[in-house]
């Protein structure tokens, strides 16, 4: 089980909960416009499910930011696994592009319950639409949703 001393103040992380949080890109550029990045990233989100240490439920990567709705296990903190997935893509962007790739930090909102788990996802979903990348949801690459069959 993991400590909740290093949360920053408000910040509550609860085994088996869902979390939407948002991971910015650094000064807010564009890194996420092709499609080699934008598969590296969604490969570390599915290699951090895969490690079990949460499930993933919606996700949309935005040309500078990405969405991520997902329930925590018990293994670490939510903290703790931003910091692994931030690592892990820092490390291979810096590699291909040797620039820095995130801004410091994360926002997170506990989901409160079932009504709050749709709404996120329908929000994270509805991203590119908001903000006119597209004008059809289908036309956009790089998301995914339980609540979305193929």
């Amino acid at each position: 089980m993991y400590s909740t001393y290093r949360l920053r103040k408000g910040r509550v992380s609860k085994a088996n909960h869902y979390y939407a949080i948002t991971l910015v890109c650094h000064n807010r550029k564009n890194y996420f416009n092709t499609l080699f990045i934008n598969r590296q990233i969604i490969r570390e989100m599915q290699n951090v499910e895969q490690k079990n240490l949460l499930i993933s439920n919606t996700f949309v990567v935005m040309p500078n930011h990405l969405h991520w709705l997902f329930q925590l296990s018990n293994i670490l903190s939510l903290s703790e696994v931003v910091r692994i997935f931030k690592g892990r893509t820092a490390a291979l962007f810096r590699k291909h592009f040797k620039q820095r790739l995130w801004q410091k930090g994360f926002y997170d909102h506990q989901i409160r319950n079932e009504e709050d788990l749709v709404t996120n996802a329908r929000y994270i979903v509805a991203n590119p639409l908001r903000a006119g990348i597209i004008s059809n949801l289908g036309d956009y690459p790089y998301w995914d949703s339980i609540y979305v069959k193929p």
